[in-house]
């Protein structure tokens, strides 16, 4: 797991402890490349989120890319898209296009909301209601990567990415209860199955 010095690790971490994963957290950024799994946590700013991964984003994007099993969850998948409107700096570029600000008057998204999706990671989740908490939201290029939509305030707005073996949510599943632990549960089960 990932700690680029932003974000709730606690939280994530646990929430995979609980679901019988062994975590590791590393804020040397260079470990990722050996990961069999990885896992960018969420809570932070573009710019501040890519500081230290920058350094080995190419090689990064390479892992993802090549079949590694990986889930970003809200800024953790907001940095594997290529830019943001929120910053200057460049993303992982796994998922092209760019991070856009949700067009929503009430900004930013806070609270429950549901997920429509019908994606793998969603087996056994009777009811997709989860957490967000969000300003902006990714923007593929391929529509196909889209696995899941939310509607918030009158838009209807991607917020579950597929790409290989590279899962993303904008919402955060380690604070969406039952239905957040199950998604996490599907998570491991599809990354031993591929690691």
């Amino acid at each position: 797991m990932a700690d680029y010095g932003v974000g709730n690790l606690h939280s994530v971490k646990k929430a995979f402890e609980r679901n019988g994963a062994t975590v590791i957290v590393t804020a040397n950024m260079k470990d990722l490349l050996d990961s069999e799994c990885i896992v960018f946590p969420g809570v932070g700013a573009f710019d501040s989120t890519m500081e230290r991964l920058l350094p080995y984003r190419n090689e990064i994007r390479k892992r993802l890319l090549s079949g590694i099993p990986a889930l970003g969850i809200c800024i953790g998948v907001q940095i594997m898209f290529d830019s943001s409107e929120e910053g200057s700096s460049p993303g992982i570029g796994a998922f092209g296009g760019k991070v856009i600000k949700l067009s929503s008057e009430r900004v930013p998204h806070m609270g429950w909301n549901s997920v429509e999706s019908s994606d793998a990671l969603m087996d056994k989740i009777e009811e997709k209601q989860f957490y967000f908490a969000n300003s902006f939201r990714g923007s593929p290029d391929n529509k196909k990567e889209i696995v899941g939509t939310t509607e918030y305030d009158g838009e209807v707005f991607p917020s579950f990415f597929r790409k290989a073996n590279t899962y993303g949510t904008q919402f955060h599943p380690e604070k969406s209860s039952d239905s957040g632990l199950r998604l996490i549960k599907n998570f491991i089960d599809f990354a031993e199955d591929n690691i």
